[in-house]
């Protein structure tokens, strides 16, 4: 395992990002892939602890898309790290970017009643000042 990685991942919000992502991966997958079979997401970042007790149980494709949320996440080069849907750097490749979309736009609204509604309430402050700030900054670009 690469150090850096591991530095990257023992950040309180990279490791709470990783985790997060982790757990709508699982409520997708559930819903989406209803009949495959799931097995226990074996990444780096689950080597690492980083989902703590809960680790994810998701199919193949969905922890390919987790092992690779893992590493784009550790090694984002923002600092604080904006929304993605925000960023004028795109880390993500545009196949997974797609997968990411559905995942988020499937997982957002169904992870209110399991568990994250405060990270729902957070999630939409955030994303609007996110989108003022990406709009006002668009305004001094032109």
């Amino acid at each position: 395992m690469n150090e850096r990685f591991a530095e990257k991942m023992r950040d309180a919000s990279v490791a709470k990002d990783t985790r997060l992502l982790g757990d709508f991966s699982v409520i997708y997958c559930r819903g989406n892939h209803p009949d495959a079979a799931r097995d226990p997401l074996e990444s780096e970042g689950a080597a690492l602890g980083v989902y703590g007790r809960k680790q994810p149980v998701v199919c193949n494709e969905c922890a390919e898309l987790l092992r690779y949320a893992e590493k784009r996440r550790a090694y984002c080069p923002k600092d604080p790290k904006p929304f993605c849907s925000y960023c004028d750097t795109h880390c993500y490749s545009g196949e997974m970017r797609e997968f990411m979309r559905d995942v988020m736009r499937y997982s957002g609204p169904r992870s209110v009643t399991r568990g994250h509604a405060m990270d729902s309430v957070r999630h939409l402050i955030e994303g609007r000042r996110a989108k003022r700030e990406a709009q006002a900054r668009a305004a001094v670009d032109d």
